[in-house]
Formats: structure tokens, C-alpha cells, sequence
């Protein structure tokens, strides 16, 4: 996949995400939006996990915890 286009699918989804907390307040519709924006890694998916920079890493690990808590807070409210 083009890495422009998974950019800006990435970036979407990461919109809805905003949209859907502090607009909709619906939580697990954000979690759910925030586990679909990961299928669209926004850094260069032709990257071994391995060879890639220590920055990019944490970042998707960060959004993989951000996505689980929050789809852990929406399931105790």
C-alpha cells in the first residue's frame, strides 16, 4: 500500500477517534475506529518490526495501549 494513502486513512481514523470521544461519546466506537486506524501504518510498512526506529515502535505501541484502555474504560462505564 501506497504510504501517502495509508497516511491519510491513518490520520481519518484518527479524526473519527477525536470525533467519537469528545463529540459522540461513544467509547467504544473510538476503540473500535482506533484498532482499524493500526491496519494503516502510517510509517513504512516495507520495514521489518525489527529494523525499524526505536520512535516508530513506541508509537504504535502507545496506540496499542491507548486502544486497549480505552476499550477496557468503555467496557467498566
Amino acid at each position: 500500500m501506497n504510504t501517502t494513502f495509508a497516511r491519510i486513512l491513518y490520520g481519518g481514523f484518527l479524526l473519527f477517534t477525536v470525533y467519537h470521544v469528545f463529540v459522540a461519546h461513544d467509547l467504544m466506537t473510538a476503540a473500535s475506529n482506533l484498532g482499524i486506524a493500526l491496519i494503516f501504518d502510517p510509517f513504512d510498512q516495507k520495514v521489518r518490526w525489527n529494523d525499524r526506529p526505536v520512535w516508530q515502535r513506541g508509537w504504535l505501541i502507545v496506540h496499542l495501549i491507548v486502544m486497549f484502555s480505552l476499550f477496557g474504560y468503555a467496557m467498566v462505564v
